[in-house]
């Protein structure tokens, strides 16, 4: 990696990490709850739906927020999510999601609040204390509840969104990231949220050459990128928007 590709992503990094990058992202949705508690359920059904056009997606997500009323903490840990979302129902909530499949997601993450306090508390229960083994149990956890729609049922995938709600958790000194489990997890074993817009960037600059979205492909991009952010190499995400804004193809 040369010089001056280090220099042009630590100033996208520095350019992009700031308040505003939540406005119109999903992480939005983590900071409009009270409480780590609430973060923490909010940021993780967040992170489950965000897929495709965030025009469509964002609704949703504010919907379940509304019906929460802003405690989806108690909401979820309680079942009350159970008149929002009704088991066997085919509708349609969100594109491949029917209400009854988000059902039955809520139904499993209930259980790890109901059992373990939260999401944090069971990955600590289960030594998942760097960034892979974190993805791996809970992919894992929620395959073995039949769950493998809306969370990848192994880490053969990128595991995209998981990732992603993992650098929410994670980073710490963030305006955007809440840095809620930087405790027992190290940033610097975060793995790089992948999509085909991250892929395509990364391709494109030269620090990958497979054109397959892959956890093998996250984690050697999350290795370049740490030799420009050693530690915190999920840093370098803000710079590969900021990149993807710049070039105006910035989806996310």
């Amino acid at each position: 990696m040369t010089d001056e590709l280090k220099r042009k992503l630590i100033t996208l990094a520095e350019k992009y990490e700031t308040e505003d990058f939540i406005i119109g992202d999903p992480s939005y949705f983590m900071h409009q709850v009270e409480g780590a508690e609430n973060q923490e359920v909010m940021a993780f059904i967040a992170s489950v739906l965000s897929y495709g056009s965030r025009k469509q997606f964002m609704p949703k997500i504010q919907s379940i927020l509304d019906e929460s009323d802003g405690d989806i903490y108690r909401w979820t840990k309680s079942g009350c999510f159970s008149s929002f979302f009704v088991k066997d129902d085919k509708t349609c909530f969100y594109r491949l999601y029917t209400k009854g499949q988000m059902y039955d997601f809520m139904t499993a993450y209930q259980k790890i609040l109901v059992g373990y306090g939260t999401l944090g508390e069971y990955l600590e229960y289960k030594k998942a204390g760097d960034g892979f083994a974190a993805v791996k149990s809970i992919c894992e956890y929620f395959s073995g509840e039949g769950i493998s729609v809306i969370i990848p049922k192994d880490v053969q995938s990128a595991c995209k969104r998981v990732c992603m709600f993992l650098r929410w958790m994670v980073r710490s000194g963030s305006p955007v990231d809440l840095g809620l489990w930087s405790q027992f997890i190290d940033r610097r074993s975060l793995i790089m949220p992948m999509d085909t817009h991250v892929l395509h960037q990364a391709v494109n600059l030269g620090l990958l050459s497979t054109k397959t979205a892959s956890m093998s492909a996250a984690r050697a991009l999350t290795s370049s990128l740490a030799e420009v952010f050693p530690e915190d190499p999920l840093r370098g995400d803000f710079a590969l928007f900021g990149l993807g804004v710049n070039s105006k193809s910035g989806s996310r």
